[in-house]
């Protein structure tokens, strides 16, 4: 089923913008959704990232399809990333924490040894989404986007304002298929071609 749209839900003139841009003659497609939290100290009863990003996955129509906690280790995330690819089950992966520039930050550089494909532009546009919010700050936010297979990859900051910022302005609107005048959804099938030879 569809999620229901109003303008009262936007709170931002770029929600509006996109919201304006969702082709009603287009039905409405649920992705399948995993969500990975990294961090040392966090666990299933104080992880608020992860269960903001949660209710809103399901709120906008599509299926959670797995959740997880893994530790700042660039090996275990990479590990479960892998996993996850693997999976047919899972379409999207978005990951919360790890992405600023401690020594302990590496959510970055192990989503990029999953990935085939970056894509340069989800953080520079979160990074410039943020920036109204939180000024030049905005600045150490490591946040990144890739293709590993047949898969898209994301990872956000650990913070529940920078996974809200994430999720509304950014990818609730390219996770749906109806959005004008393109987005990730409809390019699903094609992730898996290959150049001949």
């Amino acid at each position: 089923m569809a999620p229901l749209e109003t303008r009262a839900e936007s709170d931002s003139t770029t929600g509006e913008a996109d919201l304006a841009r969702l082709d009603a003659s287009i039905s409405f497609l649920p992705v399948r959704i995993a969500l990975l939290t990294v961090s040392d100290s966090r666990g299933a009863a104080d992880d608020r990232s992860g269960d903001l990003l949660a209710a809103r996955v399901e709120a906008a129509g599509h299926e959670l399809a797995a959740r997880a906690i893994v530790r700042d280790d660039p090996d275990a995330i990479e590990a479960r990333l892998r996993e996850w690819v693997a999976a047919p089950e899972i379409q999207v992966v978005i990951t919360t924490g790890g992405t600023g520039i401690t020594g302990r930050d590496l959510t970055p550089e192990a989503m990029e040894r999953v990935c085939d494909k970056i894509l340069p532009g989800f953080g520079e546009l979160f990074r410039s989404l943020s920036f109204p919010s939180i000024g030049t700050s905005a600045m150490q936010s490591r946040a990144i986007g890739g293709v590993a297979r047949e898969t898209y990859l994301f990872a956000l900051p650990g913070s529940t304002g920078a996974c809200k910022d994430g999720w509304d302005k950014i990818l609730r609107w390219q996770l749906d298929i109806r959005h004008r005048p393109c987005n990730l959804v409809e390019l699903m099938p094609r992730l898996g071609e290959r150049c001949p030879g």
